[in-house]
């Protein structure tokens, strides 16, 4: 059996492309408040984080896939669990993404001269392969959620910003705290979601460690920090109170984790905090480039 084109696409999991867009545009909307705001870095920037994101979901459908995790997996399509490509084939599908986000980041400090970010972006591969990849993946012992904040929140924000402005400013670590706990808390759903299945198959995720109930706290927790942040840092750019806006996108994704939904019922919940991530970015990206 050969996968068509549009189960290529569903498995490259485009519903979590937020983590990758949303990162860029609040790290250009911080290097915009400074005045440093590049549209070519950012462009570069974004290939970047993109070819990464799919390259991690094609690399986790690989590893999980030859392992067995996924052969009762009740979320989106995998393409090696479900026999419709190869593990080979999967495989070189993330190898050439991972490919894409080098040369993009290779060009992006060529033309900037920092060349020491070639070390963030080796460590970025890295942390993408290894996750469910190796022999010992970080994401099968619970540190996938701690990762996620780092690369998809820290990393991106603020590498994002200083690409552009050669700084790093209060601002941008401020965005960066809120989009790692949004992109961590997407994880959050995710392994919610997979509690039976990964427990059977001996993936000991943060999900599967802390329980169902704590799990749900967590992600509670977790989609909170950005409006929280978007509070605290209020009082010095007023402008940034229009990202509360956001609040009412993830509000149906709060009620079903928070309402004990369990299963495919929970698939919808990655949907709605992606798009509650993608709004909050773009609206705060805009309120700093005006503040």
């Amino acid at each position: 059996m050969v996968a068509t084109a549009g189960q290529w696409v569903r498995g490259a999991r485009v519903r979590t492309l937020p983590n990758s867009v949303a990162p860029v545009i609040v790290g250009t909307g911080a290097a915009a408040a400074v005045g440093r705001a590049s549209w070519w870095a950012s462009l570069l920037a974004l290939v970047v984080a993109l070819a990464l994101q799919v390259g991690v979901n094609y690399a986790n459908d690989y590893s999980d896939g030859i392992r067995g995790t996924d052969t009762d997996r009740v979320g989106p399509l995998r393409l090696v669990g479900s026999g419709l490509a190869t593990p080979a084939a999967v495989r070189a599908a993330a190898v050439a993404c991972f490919a894409v986000a080098c040369v993009a980041g290779l060009v992006l400090v060529a033309l900037t001269g920092l060349w020491w970010l070639v070390a963030v972006g080796a460590a970025s591969v890295a942390a993408a392969w290894f996750y469910t990849g190796g022999s010992r993946p970080y994401g099968y012992s619970g540190w996938g959620e701690a990762a996620v904040f780092v690369f998809f929140g820290l990393v991106a924000v603020l590498g994002t910003e200083y690409v552009q402005a050669e700084r790093v400013s209060w601002l941008g670590v401020a965005g960066s705290v809120a989009l790692g706990a949004f992109s961590a808390s997407v994880l959050v759903a995710n392994n919610l979601r997979d509690v039976p299945t990964d427990r059977a198959a001996g993936k000991r995720t943060l999900a599967v460690r802390l329980g169902e109930r704590r799990t749900r706290v967590l992600y509670v927790g977790l989609v909170s920090v950005p409006f929280v942040v978007t509070l605290l840092a209020a009082p010095a750019t007023p402008w940034l109170l229009v990202a509360l806006a956001a609040a009412p996108v993830v509000l149906p994704a709060v009620r079903a984790v928070a309402g004990g939904r369990e299963g495919l019922a929970l698939v919808p919940v990655l949907r709605d905090t992606g798009l509650a991530m993608l709004a909050w970015a773009v609206l705060a990206a805009l309120a700093m480039a005006l503040g």
